[in-house]
């Protein structure tokens, strides 16, 4: 397969139509058959693969910045009879293991944008089921905050998974249905080991649906009800001002991806890539009409380009096991900037910006690489950049006298990861009076202050300082990659946790296990056989 690119818009959508009023929208699914990402399969009956989702991911950022005066979002589909039959098998059964899980994820984090656009944005989702849901369908619909089903005597909702592959619903949907739906657990186990899903007023009985009607009258009552949820809306919505996301283009070569405001290399010999984000090169006023900034402004587009850098990681260059992450600029440019984002923190484009600040760091959270963060003379990891060397596995601060980190407000929650904390508070889960006190002194740290705050691993004299980087990034990279995922993961969300930390702690590695067990990947595998009149063999010990 070619590099995936993660860039689109709507213009240039296969798979899925957007529609945009005022105060609503549309996403009208009707996959391409013949649009898959690779030629072995057929997207048929709406099934989708990788190509499908990053449109829908697109069209839910786009609603945020591009329609914000939308409160209402509805997704539904352009077949009469099938709303969506879910991830296509037969591309996951021809993928590697590595997709098969950045995959998942992927689709997991997608979902998770829409629900946070519901929580913290103020546009609601509701998924109009005009026909047979099933598998990553159901899981798609699970993510909207209201699921409606057609009541015609064969539209059923199902998450088949486990009865005909051998593994499990891959987006979340066990942890949503019993954590957010809050399915009675043994109603659960019954409907998930149904191959052919539940119907009528059993689904809306056991609470998989929030509302069953005739397919006569379907069209209408979504629309009514999209006609309430809108009148309650915040009255305010209606004068904000939408921004045009425009594509990033980087320019990528064939060791380099160059951004405007950071630059990927990889050293595909060694496995090892940098990062190199460039600080603001000035700091504009935020005027009272904010989105007047535009899609240029530095903390947005920098976001995009990392959230973008950070999936052609994952996807394009699976080799990469390390990645340092360098930055270079002005620490003082960084923390006018960090004041100002909290500032207007209440104004609606700012807000859209540091949510998707927070979306792109929890990325870098959830991405199966090691993140070393390498602290020189030329850093500013101050505030909200601070935060990218926090969300690193071991931070480096070369002892100079000349280098400097700062904290400062955005660091005391206003970017949580995945658990609900601030980096700092996870950092320092025994001692939460001191990441509050690190996070509202707004303090400069040089390498020997920084050492005495836990703020950093290591600082090496300047003597020292690349032999030490050196053996370090060597000796991380001699180990096992299997052993330094599931190291990672686990030690990257210490403190509560939260529907999204199950999502990716519990079902991403009992999914990692599954996807290379014989029993769903072997030759008598369920997944490999799918579609086909043999039945799989298992290996019936319980492990």
């Amino acid at each position: 397969m070619s590099e995936i690119s993660f860039e689109t818009e709507p213009s240039r959508y296969r798979h899925l139509r957007l529609e945009a009023d005022a105060d609503r929208a549309r996403i009208i699914l009707k996959v391409d058959e013949n649009g898959g990402l690779r030629p072995d399969y057929l997207l048929k009956l709406n099934s989708y693969d990788l190509g499908v989702d990053i449109e829908i991911a697109d069209a839910v950022n786009r609603l945020r910045f591009e329609h914000p005066g939308v409160s209402v979002v509805t997704l539904t589909s352009g077949l009469s009879d099938v709303f969506c039959a879910g991830a296509n098998i037969f591309m996951l059964a021809g993928s590697d293991h590595s997709f098969k899980v950045n995959f998942c994820k992927y689709t997991n984090e997608t979902r998770l944008a829409m629900e946070e656009a519901s929580a913290l944005s103020g546009q609601r989702y509701v998924a109009a089921l005009n026909g047979v849901c099933s598998g990553g369908g159901y899981e798609l619909a699970l993510a909207c905050d209201e699921i409606w089903l057609v009541d015609d005597r064969r539209s059923a909702v199902s998450l088949p998974e486990i009865p005909y592959l051998g593994v499990l619903p891959g987006t979340g949907g066990l942890t949503r249905l019993v954590d957010k739906r809050k399915v009675r657990r043994d109603i659960a186990d019954v409907f998930v080991t149904l191959a052919e899903g539940v119907r009528g007023e059993r689904a809306l009985a056991w609470d998989l649906v929030d509302a069953l009607i005739p397919r006569s009258r379907f069209a209408e009552a979504v629309e009514q009800r999209v006609d309430k949820l809108v009148a309650a809306r915040d009255s305010g919505r209606a004068a904000r001002r939408g921004i045009v996301l425009d594509l990033l283009n980087p320019a990528a070569r064939e060791n380099e991806i160059r951004y405007r405001h950071l630059t990927l290399t990889l050293d595909r010999a060694r496995r090892l890539a940098e990062l190199r984000i460039d600080g603001p090169a000035a700091v504009e006023p935020i005027p009272a009409d904010a989105a007047q900034l535009g899609a240029d402004w530095y903390p947005l587009r920098l976001f995009r380009e990392l959230d973008d850098a950070l999936l052609r990681l994952r996807f394009n260059h699976p080799e990469i096991g390390l990645v340092a992450v360098r930055s270079t600029g002005s620490l003082d440019r960084v923390l006018a900037l960090d004041h100002q984002l909290h500032a207007h923190r209440d104004d609606y484009f700012v807000k859209e910006v540091l949510l998707l600040m927070r979306r792109a760091l929890k990325r870098m959270d959830l991405t199966a690489k090691s993140f070393f963060a390498l602290i020189d003379d030329e850093s500013c990891f101050g505030g909200f950049l601070l935060e990218t060397a926090l969300a690193a596995d071991r931070i480096y601060m070369k002892s100079s006298g000349k280098t400097a980190i700062a904290t400062s407000v955005l660091n005391g929650g206003a970017l949580p990861m995945p658990n609900g904390l601030s980096r700092l508070a996870t950092r320092f889960l025994a001692r939460p009076e001191h990441a509050a006190r690190l996070a509202s002194e707004a303090s400069r740290f040089d390498a020997e202050r920084a050492m005495a705050a836990g703020l950093v691993t290591a600082a090496p004299d300047e003597l020292d300082w690349d032999d030490e980087i050196r053996l370090a990034i060597d000796e991380r990279l001699s180990l096992s990659p299997d052993a330094l995922t599931g190291m990672e993961a686990s030690l990257r969300f210490a403190g509560p946790e939260t529907m999204e930390t199950k999502i990716f702690g519990r079902l991403s590695s009992w999914q990692n296990w599954i996807f290379q067990r014989p029993n769903a990947v072997g030759p008598r595998g369920a997944l490999k056989l799918y579609g086909r009149p043999e039945s799989p063999q298992f290996d019936w010990h319980r492990t």
